[in-house]
């Protein structure tokens, strides 16, 4: 397996009316709803066109501290590659190497950072990603 984009996360405004938008306009799948994160501040809405899995996030405030790192009001909040379970450890040394700005607390699968040019994205074992 090489690494490869299976998620994108959406930070929305009103997930009801973001989920209603995607289900009925493009047809994508809803496959759960719950409160998530690691300090539980926001509610995930997991959605699927097949072959993505696709996010939308409603924080409870915008001063959530992953909130904040995505930047105010509605945006691309993240994406998720998957890359092989053997060679997830590597590819977080190799990351923080780099020098990346690490969000996610130390030890979580998947782990999000902040990429060169300032785009939020997390890799992590395919097992984590909804789809």
């Amino acid at each position: 397996m090489a690494a490869q984009i299976v998620h994108l996360a959406l930070k929305v405004e009103n997930i009801e009316a973001s989920r209603d938008f995607y289900e009925k306009i493009f047809g994508f799948e809803h496959t759960g709803t719950r409160r998530a994160g690691p300090l539980k501040d926001h509610i995930s809405c997991w959605l699927t066109d097949g072959q993505i899995g696709f996010t939308l996030i409603e924080y409870d405030s915008e001063d959530a501290p992953e909130a904040k790192a995505a930047g105010k009001g509605p945006c691309i909040h993240h994406f998720g590659i998957a890359v092989p379970p053997e060679e997830f450890e590597e590819y977080i040394a190799t990351i923080k190497a780099t020098g990346c700005e690490i969000i996610s607390p130390p030890g979580v699968n998947p782990m999000k950072f902040r990429a060169p040019g300032g785009a939020i994205a997390e890799v992590g074992t395919p097992d984590v990603f909804p789809r």
